[in-house]
């Protein structure tokens, strides 16, 4: 039988055997994947942080995968294709999804948090119109869409407009996701805020972010950098509940806050002298959009968005076990680790 990975416990990772799958029924496709990329999801679940997950799953949602076969009724794609995945299994017929919210359908079930993910080396089922073709992109950047995805719908969420600054408080790759569509817009003025000097150096030299906030001194710097303004959008990308809590001192009157980042715990902010005062909106960014993989896809192809700068870390599927704890830690500088599965 073929090998999977598995997180069998917080902090634990097995290699085991999973049988292959049949043949695909109606709807469905076969896949293979070839490349996965590691994501902060992905490592919130090895360590046993993330809300959605439970033990024993095999993971892996970031997928540039192979067509090997297809199901009646499937027309869009074909054995051979090269597909990126769009992991969120709603339910259709749900009232969300049918008002064109799939996203965020209760009955939604995320491939490889929810249920069985594409980290194995064997074909494995998945509703066909979860593919979204890519056939002149590379399985690397196939695997990199659904993070871009995840930044894209926060930013359509803040709806930043010409004139408008835009704040991105976190450069790990959600972030960075949305600067790069952050960046792709006419008029916006786009900041971001972090911790880390490393992220912040990849975000000015590899995205040509000028406005920088390093720690320290950030709201003073802010007001300096918009005239006593501050930012219009803040987008929080962190995770973090003391970022969460206390972003919206950097919010101008009649801005609006996006979470995209999540966390388990209790958030606690000012309400009468900040948030109210100031009339803010505070929006949730979940998951993307089906029409924003083939949008990415696009912009890719294009060569509006380069995916080959993200990557600075690979590793082979066989190691994965021995070196996977490894990316938990920020001193191991990855932006983005992609495991070479097949």
């Amino acid at each position: 039988m073929p090998a999977a990975i598995q997180f069998t416990a917080p902090e634990t990772i097995t290699l085991i055997d999973v049988p292959d799958e049949a043949a695909p029924g109606p709807g469905e496709a076969l896949v293979r994947t070839h490349r996965m990329g590691i994501c902060g999801t992905d490592l919130a679940c090895y360590l046993g942080k993330f809300p959605f997950f439970s033990y024993p799953r095999v993971p892996g949602h970031e997928l540039g995968l192979e067509v090997v076969a297809t199901g009646e009724g499937v027309n869009h794609v074909k054995p051979g294709d090269r597909c990126s995945l769009e992991p969120y299994v709603n339910n259709p017929a749900s009232h969300v999804s049918v008002n064109g919210h799939p996203n965020c359908c209760p009955d939604v079930q995320v491939i490889g948090v929810h249920k069985a993910g594409g980290l194995r080396k064997g074909a494995f089922l998945v509703p066909a119109r979860k593919l979204h073709p890519g056939n002149d992109l590379s399985y690397d950047q196939l695997a990199l869409v659904e993070t871009l995805a995840i930044g894209f719908h926060a930013v359509q969420r803040g709806n930043p407009v010409p004139g408008e600054t835009v704040l991105v408080i976190g450069a790990g790759p959600i972030g960075l996701a949305c600067l790069e569509f952050l960046r792709l817009m006419d008029g916006v003025k786009v900041l971001v805020m972090d911790t880390n000097p490393a992220r912040l150096g990849f975000c000015r030299e590899k995205l040509g972010i000028d406005g920088i906030l390093a720690d320290g001194g950030q709201l003073a710097a802010l007001e300096t950098m918009t005239s006593g303004r501050l930012a219009d959008v803040i987008i929080d990308a962190t995770g973090s509940p003391k970022s969460m809590s206390g972003c919206f001192e950097f919010a101008a009157f009649t801005g609006r806050v996006v979470y995209v980042g999540i966390t388990t715990s209790e958030l606690v902010f000012p309400h009468a002298p900040v948030f109210h005062r100031r009339e803010l909106t505070l929006l949730a960014s979940r998951n993307a959009m089906p029409e924003d993989f083939g949008l990415i896809i696009g912009l890719i192809r294009d060569g509006r968005i380069d995916t080959d700068k993200w990557i600075t870390h690979r590793i082979a599927f066989d190691v994965v076990p021995h070196r996977f704890a490894e990316f938990t830690r920020p001193e191991t500088g990855a932006i983005k680790a992609i495991i070479e599965v097949n």
